[in-house]
């Protein structure tokens, strides 16, 4: 299995639809960067986010979630209260091929802040907008800027395909249009 490099991503994005909207260079001015990097593409986080609330005292249950324990929240400005966590999706639209498998970290400008992104890796035949996970480690309220890069997405094409892919499978996030909350 073998990270991607940029002229790969590039003609899978083109070729094949691998990422839309696709940027083909590195946009970096007065911004935090996004589009193709050397071996992995920036995304960028869309002006749409879910950020937890205490006000209803919800429990967080993976099983059984309670749609009131988040609150919706739409703007270029995403404040995300201190020790917290929202929820986010990326601009870009994702069909990733069948043998490969992506993961998705963090960038460092937002890192250094305390502000963690998670995401699970997108497996073979996976599509869809990407949710984001952002933890605000910090004691202090922290800004998420939408429309602009907040992660970085490695491609590892594998040698071999998969037997079993996720569209194979019917994945329970196959093709999410928007921020999903967990299923069971």
């Amino acid at each position: 299995m073998g990270l991607k490099p940029d002229h790969w991503i590039r003609t899978m994005a083109i070729e094949r639809k691998m990422i839309e909207p696709f940027v083909d260079r590195q946009v970096r001015q007065g911004v935090i960067s996004y589009g193709v990097s050397s071996y992995g593409y920036d995304v960028r986080v869309a002006d749409e986010f879910m950020i937890f609330t205490n006000v209803h005292s919800a429990i967080v249950d993976p099983k059984n979630f309670d749609h009131k324990s988040m609150v919706e929240f739409k703007g270029d400005v995403c404040i995300i209260p201190p020790n917290s966590f929202a929820l986010a999706r990326t601009v870009e639209y994702f069909r990733i091929p069948r043998k490969v498998l992506t993961v998705c970290l963090g960038k460092s400008t937002y890192a250094r802040c305390g502000l963690i992104v998670n995401v699970t890796p997108f497996e073979p035949e996976w599509e869809g907008y990407v949710t984001l996970e952002i933890s605000n480690t910090t004691p202090l309220p922290a800004k998420i800027y939408a429309n602009e890069g907040l992660a970085q997405v490695l491609f590892f094409e594998a040698d071999e395909e998969c037997e079993v892919s996720y569209a194979d499978k019917k994945g329970k996030y196959q093709k999410q249009q928007s921020i999903v909350l967990p299923k069971l």
